[in-house]
């Protein structure tokens, strides 16, 4: 696992990116093309892989930096490989977002989990966080193969010296992540495991450019998924070695593939797909949220079929840039926002500081930075998202309209409808977001 980072991977055709070791597993592997995070930044999304279970489902996990209580009847996915027999290490980052101590669920946490500490022939499951590439790292520039003139500036950010530094400094780091990814590939091979052991490569959430980890966009949401099967066990493969896979995945199908493969049934809570075996499913949707950001409040949704990207905004009166204090030490954050404070940005750049509006939909095919809202022009496509949304809400029971620290925060506990009422909420969010005069006395109503 990697941080932080858009699959920017020449496997996934980006001609600036030198990945040589993710390209060979992607050619004699599987590579998703729409692979998601299930939050735009670390702790909700970790939370999601660990579980399989939305983090808006049992909240204050929605939240970034939160403690939220995981039902005592629920396991994880390493204490159900575990059970059957997997000797389970993580090595060394957790950032679980609730009470799940990492020292119970795994066998090593830490800097020394490896498989290499298993009993002779037992099965493992073992994972390693790279954080070379994490959000801190673009505070001070990386040097390397990558130079500011030759990336693409996106139009929503001003092309400047220093943001053009920060994109190549992020290019360079990946590939250095990428080495990584092969020391990691050598070690497998020189413990004769290679033939037998299936490698997932992916990362946490999206980049970490400005406007992208944090925010509802699609660069907050889009991570790189590749998966290796060794030939031995290609039969567990929905398609030949080399394909590219378009369907959405989202980090929920990590846990039900895991389980699959080891021949387990996913527990009820555990919402996503198997990617691999005789249960693999395609899905059509992939759902994402955003709640608090550090120290800033907020509550979106969005969902995306791959080309298409629907953005629901419950508060809208808060300006798509929020003045994070972390985020807010990368210099290109800085810069942006000087310009802002000069009035020297163009309307396309300046929009971020703006207030946002309830609903936004982009046509990623035509729009990949995303800075034509068509929620206006596009009706149709529209409500398939806004009513996709709305089911979706109430299938996973979204704990978004609950105030952090409330007693209704929980799995359990918020399903209790005498004290959430999830379907008037959800209605009430949008009559109360749309910001239209007109109801103003239901809104009143509402208030008593």
């Amino acid at each position: 696992m990697s941080e932080d980072n858009n699959p920017w991977l020449g496997c996934y055709g980006d001609k600036l990116a030198h990945t040589p070791n993710i390209d060979a597993l992607a050619k004699r592997g599987l590579l998703y093309r729409n692979s998601y995070s299930n939050a735009p930044v670390c702790a909700p999304s970790r939370f999601a892989i660990l579980t399989g279970m939305p983090p808006e489902s049992c909240s204050p996990a929605n939240q970034h930096r939160a403690r939220a209580r995981f039902p005592a009847s629920f396991k994880t996915y390493p204490e159900l490989l575990r059970e059957a027999g997997y000797y389970c290490t993580n090595n060394d980052k957790t950032d679980y977002n609730s009470d799940i101590d990492p020292k119970r669920i795994w066998d090593v946490n830490g800097r020394a989990g490896h498989w290499r500490g298993r009993a002779p022939g037992q099965p493992f499951m073992a994972v390693f966080n790279s954080l070379t590439t994490h959000e801190s790292k673009l505070f001070t520039p990386m040097p390397g193969r990558v130079k500011p003139k030759q990336v693409r500036v996106p139009a929503y950010l001003p092309d400047t010296p220093i943001i053009r530094g920060d994109i190549a400094s992020y290019y360079n780091l990946i590939e250095r992540m990428d080495s990584e990814v092969g020391q990691r590939l050598a070690e497998l091979e020189a413990d004769g495991l290679a033939e037998d052991t299936i490698v997932f490569y992916y990362s946490d959430n999206g980049g970490v450019l400005p406007r992208s980890k944090h925010y509802s966009f699609d660069e907050g949401y889009r991570c790189a998924t590749v998966i290796y099967v060794p030939p031995n066990w290609h039969h567990l493969m929905p398609q030949a070695p080399g394909s590219v896979i378009d369907e959405p995945i989202t980090q929920l199908d990590y846990a039900p593939t895991l389980l699959a493969l080891a021949g387990l049934s996913k527990p009820a809570q555990m919402t996503g797909r198997s990617l691999l075996g005789k249960r693999a499913r395609p899905r059509h949707l992939a759902f994402g949220m955003r709640n608090r950001m550090d120290e800033r409040i907020d509550f979106s949704r969005s969902v995306t079929d791959g080309r298409w990207r629907y953005i629901r905004n419950y508060m809208p009166h808060r300006e798509w840039g929020i003045h994070g204090a972390f985020q807010g030490m990368m210099a290109s954050y800085q810069e942006w926002e000087q310009l802002h404070l000069a009035g020297k940005l163009n309307p396309v750049q300046d929009r971020f500081f703006q207030k946002k509006p309830f609903e936004e939909l982009y046509d990623l095919s035509t729009d990949p930075d995303q800075i034509d809202n068509l929620a206006q022009s596009q009706g149709n496509v529209l409500r398939r998202f806004s009513r996709a949304m709305d089911r979706h809400m109430l299938d996973i029971n979204d704990n978004g309209f609950i105030p952090e620290g409330s007693a209704e925060e929980g799995y359990f506990e918020s399903r209790d409808r005498n004290c959430y009422p999830l379907e008037e909420l959800i209605a009430l969010g949008a009559l109360a977001a749309r910001g239209d005069p007109a109801n103003l006395q239901a809104l009143r109503r509402h208030l008593q």
